[in-house]
This record gives structure tokens, C-alpha cells and sequence, in this order.
């Protein structure tokens, strides 16, 4: 949950840009970037050289389902992993639950709101995926 363990760890070699976001606990690997007006919500992990454009969004905070009065629910926070080496264009928004793989390029303004393999080309609204990478 949000509110147990608000850490945010940081990787040697690590860049991050005016005007990032960052809620807790959330996990940046060695010798990332993150590019300017970043937005990390909890539970976010970011592998080892992972290089983040501008304006990219990883939102955890989520709802279960609710009653007709009040569909937004508890609240909750599934997490999301990225993998050493990706690279996450401009004003991407990845959603909970997601975890990418490595090595993989998300094209900008994709949202990303499934898994995505290793070493893959993801795009669109929602991303797919559009080509495996070598």
C-alpha cells in the first residue's frame, strides 16, 4: 500500500530533471534518466539504464470496482516494473499492473496498460506491440 513505505531510492548515475514528481516507495536503477515534468506514483520500479523522456507518467493509483453509488472503490496501488536498458518516450502514460521488459523501446504518447516482452517496439493507444527488437 501508498502510505506504508514511502522510499524513494535512487541509483548511482541517475539524472532527474526540473519539475519531476516522485510518490513513494519507488525504486530508480543505476544510470537512468529521467527527462523533465516526470510523474512517478508509488510502487513504480525502474530498472538500470532506463531512460525516461519528458512529461511521462507511471500512475499506480487505481480503485477497485464499486457499488452504483460510488464506482470508484478501495483504493490501490499495483505496481510497475521496467526493465534494464528500456527507453519510455515523450508523454508516455503507463498504467498499474504493467511491467516492461528489457531492453524495449514504448513509442511517445503510447499507453501502456498491458506487459510488453523483452527486447520489443511498443506503441499506440492502447501500446501494443509493434515489432521485436534484436
Amino acid at each position: 500500500m501508498s502510505g506504508e513505505n514511502r522510499e524513494i531510492r535512487v541509483g548511482n548515475r541517475t539524472n532527474i530533471y526540473r519539475g519531476t514528481e516522485i510518490t513513494g516507495p519507488v525504486t530508480i536503477g543505476d544510470g537512468c534518466l529521467i527527462n523533465r515534468d516526470g510523474y512517478l506514483r508509488s510502487n513504480t520500479t525502474l530498472g538500470n539504464n532506463v531512460m525516461v523522456g519528458p512529461f511521462t507518467r507511471f500512475v499506480t493509483d487505481s480503485h477497485e470496482v464499486g457499488p452504483t453509488q460510488k464506482r470508484g472503490g478501495a483504493n490501490k496501488w499495483p505496481p510497475i516494473h521496467v526493465g534494464d536498458g528500456t527507453w519510455i518516450g515523450a508523454s508516455v502514460t503507463v498504467l498499474g499492473g504493467v511491467n516492461i521488459g528489457k531492453g524495449c523501446i514504448i513509442a511517445a504518447g503510447a499507453v501502456v496498460a498491458a506487459d510488453v516482452p523483452d527486447n520489443s517496439l511498443a506503441g499506440g493507444v492502447p501500446a501494443k506491440v509493434i515489432k521485436a527488437l534484436p
